[in-house]
């Protein structure tokens, strides 16, 4: 301790200069966190403090940025879906047309001018999908799959997303193929009970017929595996129609992803005494001579009602037909060929002739009586059996199908909307299913993207609300409390001005001293 009244130690104003400068550093500090607003303005701060408040800004910076991709992702998502609509537009228009062709009122040439229509609007379909672009990102072409959207702050906070192919190409479904080589009655040929015997009973292409033809279905076990799981069908009769099959079919869609199609159609060619089955060869039978016009019984295996025919010319036959449709479901029209009229059954349901006495087709030789005939066997009664079609908008595969006239193994026949045809009759059927599929597909794609929008706008909703929430952490760690800043502010500046008089008044009276000097 120094001596009292030493000129050499001035103790009092050493202590009052270190509390100056120490509350001239609080000061300091305390001026920054107000001028900044931040309690934490370096490590020397405080570090424990600092570390946290840049764990926060990291994630504050991440969270802002995720919210801006994800809003990115929503406008493209939204460009797809407004490109999408365009093309249900366009197919909802391949629909209106398809159903008009099928109505065969259509002469050939209004026919090709509603095919030129057609292509004309699938190549809009195709061409929709080939140009919708995002930042000059395709979207719509097939190639925008598994693309990752960062809409997080972490890595792993992804979505992925995959918009496929909507071209007209690659819209329709896979269909099941007709085996040709075998008969059977869904390969669209005559079934004939007759009297019993296996030449007699099944009218099948000349050839076949001779021996062990089988009578119609034959029993056994249909399964089909689709993208959804697999099932299986039991053949239980050999006059059961295509209806009754595909309805067995369609029970497990929702299972299985497969559906089926049942139609019952045969054109009969009355002018040059030949009937047509849909997959096979000609069959030939002679009218019988002198005999003019057609009387015979038409019915259907979906109802007992039937009507009778007594028609002097093909006109007035398909009148008559068209005119029972209500009672019996089955329809008739005239081809563009001369002779030729298209009987059907859209349901799929069993055709059946009975009662034939006159000129619908009769026996190629001798005989009484004017009948089905066929390699000289005569029959008064004809079943017509239709086909049933897998369909399924992946593909799929089928075992056992050869008892109902199908190629067994994997089902890789791709109908597209691409490829739609209706200058026929038959045609346009197909482009009416065909058409169908292209709308559930185009319906699908663009649900899946509102999905996938909705689950972007939530993340982003969710996103805010983190923001908010790391915002006021990090305010919590890093801003500075303004009214107790400045409360200590004026503190530390009282403070400074009494450490100020305080050594002023210790120099003064060191100064004193020299007085005493003689």
């Amino acid at each position: 301790m120094s001596a009292a009244g030493s000129i050499l130690s001035n103790t009092g104003a050493l202590d009052a200069l270190n509390a100056i400068g120490g509350v001239s550093t609080s000061n300091k500090i305390l001026q920054t966190q107000l001028s900044s607003g931040l309690s934490i303005n370096s490590p020397a701060d405080n570090p424990a403090g600092y570390i946290a408040a840049q764990g926060f800004t990291a994630q504050l910076n991440g969270v802002t940025q995720a919210i801006s991709n994800a809003n990115q992702g929503v406008s493209l998502l939204q460009t797809a879906q407004g490109a999408v609509q365009q093309q249900l537009g366009v197919a909802q228009q391949l629909n209106a047309i398809a159903v008009q062709a099928a109505n065969g009122t259509q002469t050939p040439q209004e026919a090709l001018s509603l095919q030129a229509v057609v292509q004309q609007l699938t190549s809009q379909v195709s061409a929709i999908a080939a140009n919708t672009q995002f930042n000059n990102i395709n979207l719509l072409d097939g190639s925008f799959s598994n693309v990752q959207f960062q809409v997080g702050a972490n890595d792993g906070q992804n979505l992925a997303v995959s918009i496929g192919s909507t071209s007209a190409a690659n819209l329709g479904f896979y269909a099941s193929t007709a085996n040709t080589a075998v008969d059977t009655i869904y390969d669209g040929q005559i079934y004939a009970p007759g009297d019993g015997s296996l030449s007699e009973s099944y009218l099948g292409s000349p050839l076949a017929i001779a021996n062990n033809v089988p009578s119609g279905f034959v029993s056994g076990t249909v399964s089909w595996t689709g993208s959804s799981g697999a099932t299986a069908s039991t053949v239980v009769t050999s006059a059961e129609s295509a209806a009754s099959i595909a309805a067995s079919v369609n029970q497990s869609t929702g299972a299985t992803g497969v559906s089926a199609q049942a139609n019952t159609q045969i054109t009969l060619d009355l002018a040059n005494s030949e009937v047509f089955g849909p997959n096979f060869s000609n069959l030939t039978f002679a009218l019988f001579p002198g005999t003019p016009g057609y009387a015979f019984t038409l019915g259907s295996s979906a109802s007992a009602a039937t009507i009778n025919i007594n028609a002097l010319d093909i006109t007035s036959l398909v009148d008559q037909i068209n005119a029972g449709t209500a009672t019996t479901g089955i329809s008739a029209s005239l081809t563009s060929t001369s002779g030729q009229i298209v009987i059907t059954n859209a349901n799929g349901d069993n055709i059946q002739f009975t009662n034939v006495t006159q000129g619908l087709f009769s026996s190629a030789v001798s005989g009484s009586g004017v009948q089905f005939g066929l390699n000289g066997f005569d029959v008064e009664t004809a079943t017509v059996q239709g086909q049933v079609t897998f369909q399924s908008s992946n593909e799929f595969s089928l075992s056992g199908a050869q008892n109902i006239g199908l190629l067994n193994g994997p089902v890789t026949n791709f109908q597209s909307l691409a490829n739609i045809n209706v200058t026929t009759l038959s045609g346009a059927n197909i482009a009416i299913n065909v058409v169908k599929f292209a709308l559930q597909q185009l319906g699908n794609a663009d649900s899946q993207l509102g999905a996938t929008q909705q689950r972007l706008t939530a993340n982003i909703d969710n996103l805010d609300a983190t923001s908010q929430n790391v915002t006021s952490a990090l305010g919590v760690v890093q801003d500075a409390n303004i009214p107790a800043v400045s409360q200590s502010l004026t503190q530390a500046r009282i403070q400074a001005q009494a450490g100020v008089a305080a050594l002023k008044k210790s120099t003064r009276l060191q100064k004193s001293f020299i007085s005493l000097l003689p």
